[in-house]
């Protein structure tokens, strides 16, 4: 008892300490309040912690299964170097098979995996991804790369994390504006660890997965990429994976031009190669054989490559550098060009889960350096050495299958860390994005949705769609009404017991007259004694403009433009307008600005 006492007189203390500070509390409560953006901000910190703890994992599991596959663990040009012609071309083979195993019991297990691809859930979709599918996939991915299937890990890390995130909006029952931005800051985290580059995985959220660079949208997944590699960097330290020569000379006028005819080269081989992808996914789709086979036969085909190539194995850092550094020169560099090119379109067109980045990176600094090589043969003026042009290739090629220049320079520039190859890589960029877009329409990451209609008429039907939605469509549960007779006290208790910034006031019938802003209690703080006497009705304004069920969310643009609260009030009907729930304002804002930008995108 003496201890129930005790208790009950801290409590009755406590209650009126608050009742003596309630003011001052109001104040903090309004100044220390997050907003939505800053939220945000939060859950991409968040995001990018937990990819980066994830890159370690998958890091961890990748040098294990490299090791038990092939004895080693390492760069494939060194692990490769060692090994037999037979276990070249065996240990694909078994990791083809391997992972189309994974892929085959793994997806006949999920009766309906739903939407796996991350574009497709953002632009047609409401932002979920499957958690189960994901990580099959990411499974089957990595029993791939470690055996040698050519094919990129980025694809994997960016699938991957975007799930992830995915799955943590769905587990706190978020609304799809907000899923589609986690999958998005998911995306950039995933591909700044893969590459060790924050800008670029940034960039590549922001114009590849989300299609704007609006700073509600791309100030998280800078969070998210930035996080993100610090967590890896404290492991691994800052190190670039491509190993560039300690200086090229980009000084000389006389050399811009051929950087031109390496952006017209790489724009035109980028064009083909899309081109080529297309064709491989259809040849290897008429197959009759069941998926597993499938995938054995492409690591077949890319073991018996290895046996006289073996930079076509793995993801192609090792071999990349070996041409930045001219180790491959004249027809070696030719053959190497065109087994990659071929280890390429087998690996995707039979349908190895994994990404295309690094590999293109592969086959742009091959055109390149055999662009360099030519040169230099003819003793042109300006030719510089051929790890130059292998550099520029790099970022044209890349720009060239992405249709995104600004892309492809951020991200050669991160991977290299080379100022001075800044100029003629702008060049080459741009350049080759303009020759392939005339050559293919669509771009490496376009495409799949492409042949699924989703980049024509699934866009216009959704934009419909979210058009022609009713306000009842999205209404979720009111704010908690005042009666117009409620005291000042009552409501700055609401305001300190409640998330909200505005109280709907509602008459003795139900019936909504006004609103009260807790901006407004914070002019009457100082009213002293006639502070017991001021009611809502003394301080609640106009309420914004009445919203119905059956409007369509079309018509609502202008209030929601113009109406700060976040939950706007909706009533029955005009007549009676009695209050009966509350539109979330971000939530329709997101669903119209995305349905007006593809509008707008097709009408142009």
């Amino acid at each position: 008892m003496k201890r129930g006492g005790t208790w009950q007189r801290f409590a009755v203390l406590a209650t009126q300490f608050v009742r003596r500070n309630w003011r001052t509390a109001l104040e903090w409560r309004g100044k220390l309040r997050l907003s939505e953006d800053a939220f945000h901000l939060l859950v991409a910190g968040m995001i990018g912690l937990d990819v980066g703890l994830c890159f370690l994992a998958f890091h961890g599991s990748y040098q294990l299964l490299q090791y038990l596959a092939w004895g080693a663990a390492g760069p494939f040009l060194e692990v490769a170097g060692d090994q037999p012609a037979w276990k070249l071309a065996l240990v694909p083979t078994v990791g083809g098979l391997g992972a189309g195993l994974i892929l085959w019991f793994g997806l006949r297990l999920l009766s309906n995996p739903g939407l796996t691809n991350l574009l497709e859930v953002v632009v047609a979709g409401d932002g979920r991804l499957p958690l189960r599918a994901g990580l099959v996939n990411a499974l089957s991915s990595l029993v791939s790369i470690a055996t040698g299937a050519c094919i990129g890990r980025e694809g994997l890390m960016v699938q991957l994390s975007a799930t992830l995130a995915s799955k943590l909006g769905q587990l706190a029952q978020w609304p799809p504006y907000r899923l589609r931005l986690l999958v998005a800051c998911g995306a950039a985290a995933g591909l700044s660890c893969a590459l060790n580059a924050p800008i670029a995985g940034s960039l590549f959220a922001a114009q590849i997965v989300l299609g704007s660079f609006s700073m509600a949208l791309f100030a998280p997944t800078v969070v998210a990429a930035v996080v993100a590699v610090v967590v890896s960097r404290t492991f691994y330290g800052t190190g670039h994976f491509y190993e560039v020569p300690a200086h090229f000379d980009f000084t000389r006028v006389a050399s811009l031009p051929w950087f031109l005819l390496v952006g017209v080269l790489c724009g035109v081989m980028g064009g083909v190669f899309l081109k080529l992808l297309r064709w491989s996914d259809a040849f290897f789709s008429r197959l009759t054989v069941p998926l597993y086979i499938r995938l054995a036969l492409g690591g077949l085909a890319v073991g018996c490559l290895a046996v006289m190539w073996p930079e076509v194995l793995g993801n192609g850092y090792d071999g990349t550098n070996r041409i930045l550094h001219g180790g491959v020169l004249g027809s070696a560099l030719v053959g190497v060009f065109l087994a990659r090119l071929a280890a390429t379109l087998i690996t995707v067109g039979v349908g190895t889960v994994g990404g295309v980045f690094t590999p293109t990176l592969f086959l742009g600094a091959a055109l390149g350096a055999m662009t360099g090589s030519l040169l230099q043969q003819a003793s042109m003026p300006g030719a510089l050495q051929p790890g130059a042009f292998a550099l520029v290739g790099m970022g044209a090629m890349l720009a060239a299958t992405t249709h995104s220049p600004l892309l492809a320079i951020i991200a050669v520039f991160e991977l290299s860390g080379k100022y001075e190859v800044m100029p003629p890589l702008m060049l080459a960029c741009v350049v080759a994005t303009l020759v392939a877009r005339r050559l293919h329409r669509q771009s490496v990451y376009t495409e799949p949705l492409r042949r699924k209609g989703l980049t024509e008429s699934k866009e216009g039907l959704r934009a419909s769609a979210a058009l022609e939605r009713r306000v009842g469509d999205l209404m979720r549960e009111p704010v908690p009404p005042v009666r117009e007779t409620s005291s000042f006290q009552e409501l700055a208790e609401r305001f300190l017991t409640s998330p909200n910034n505005f109280l709907p006031v509602v008459n003795d019938e139900g019936r909504l007259v006004g609103v009260v802003a807790l901006h407004d209690l914070k002019e009457h703080l100082h009213a002293g004694e006639a502070l017991s006497s001021v009611i809502a009705y003394d301080l609640m304004r106009p309420p914004p403009p009445l919203m119905t069920p059956d409007m369509r969310l079309s018509d609502t643009l202008s209030i929601l433009v113009a109406c700060e609260m976040r939950r706007v009030p909706v009533v029955n009907n005009p007549r009676e307008q009695r209050l009966i729930g509350a539109l979330f304002r971000a939530e329709a804002l997101s669903l119209l600005s995305e349905a007006i930008a593809i509008s707008g995108t097709q009408s142009q």
